[in-house]
């Protein structure tokens, strides 16, 4: 069993949740959100207490034990405080913009890359273009959106162009005339 999914889920004062048989029902100050249980997971609220347990006779189901808990609670804190990814784009005339519901990305491609906003997300750029907020009250759409937008142009190593997120770290690789350099330059005759 998880150690994870045997611990409870304690609501703030302003989220209400209920359980609507397979579903959990999250509500709170930012919105609403639900979940399906995956079969042999059960839920039950108590007071301001979330537990998540594994059926009777359904062991097996031990491993999306921890992972309904921990979708759950990513529900709850959610509905109380946005999540939030940043993603820096770096490269020479690389950038940027929102236009309406729609993200235009300038990337060194022949044409500017657009993305639809999914609904309740919202997105926005600094003013110079390069760091891209997004913020949402469910954080497996928060993530999933930010990792298709970072696979668009990935993080090259030699001169690191790209997008990537705020603070990662790239391994920037030697090219071939730092090499070169290394090791004396090319042999003479």
């Amino acid at each position: 069993m998880s150690r994870i999914g045997k611990k409870p889920i304690q609501m703030p004062d302003k989220v209400k949740a209920r359980v609507d048989g397979r579903n959990v029902l999250v509500e709170g100050p930012l919105g609403k959100l639900s979940y399906a249980l995956p079969d042999g997971i059960n839920a039950a609220v108590a007071g301001n207490v979330i537990n998540i347990s594994v059926a009777q006779g359904a062991q097996d189901k031990g491993a999306l034990f921890g992972t309904a808990r921990a979708r759950v609670n990513n529900m709850v804190a959610g509905v109380v405080k946005e999540y939030e990814k940043v993603l820096e784009i770096s490269g020479v005339g690389f950038k940027g913009s929102v236009e309406g519901s729609r993200v235009s990305l300038t990337l060194g491609f022949s044409h500017p890359v657009l993305m639809d906003v999914p609904q309740g997300i919202k997105m926005s750029f600094d003013p110079k273009q390069t760091v891209l907020t997004i913020r949402g009250i469910d954080r497996e759409v928060v993530g999933n959106l930010a990792a298709q937008i970072k696979r668009i142009k990935k993080p090259e190593p030699y001169k690191g162009t790209g997008i990537r997120y705020q603070g990662e770290h790239i391994i920037r690789k030697a090219g071939k005339t730092a090499a070169g350099a290394g090791a004396g330059g090319a042999a003479k005759k």
